[in-house]
């Protein structure tokens, strides 16, 4: 789908228009041939946030002489970052909380000492033997 948007002052204006919109806001106006006031606009999808970071803002800038979505977010503070990491901690604790897992504190992420078998099948975790037992389908 295309978009379309305003430019006042040499600057976007207000929100993109969908072309089914624009057309119907302004009959007038080649798409094809837009005037100096409108440009062609491309949509840019959100980027996931990372485990440290926070507030995701959108704004419209002219990106490679296209004007698009530019998505920017905040890193999370150190004591932010703590208080995420102790509580991943946590609810490991109360959940899995096996002993043998590696905590990552840059993926935030508690991971196993041994990576488990990659061949499609259902794997368990044995944390007496610090192993993966493959999970037999009950009949």
């Amino acid at each position: 789908m295309k978009f379309f948007i305003k430019i006042k002052d040499g600057k976007p204006f207000e929100h993109p228009i969908a072309e089914d919109n624009f057309r119907l806001a302004y009959p007038e106006i080649d798409i094809n041939n837009l005037p100096s006031n409108f440009a062609e606009f491309k949509r840019v999808s959100p980027p996931a946030l990372g485990v440290y970071e926070k507030n995701q803002t959108c704004s419209y800038e002219i990106v490679d002489g296209v004007y698009q979505d530019v998505w920017a977010s905040e890193e999370i503070s150190d004591e932010e970052k703590l208080a995420r990491q102790n509580e991943v901690k946590k609810i490991f604790a109360e959940t899995l909380n096996y002993a043998s897992w590696i905590f990552d504190e840059k993926t935030c992420t508690f991971y196993p000492p041994v990576t488990p078998p990659d061949d499609n099948q259902i794997y368990d975790w044995d944390e007496k033997n610090t192993q993966w037992v493959e999970k037999i389908a009950k009949e």
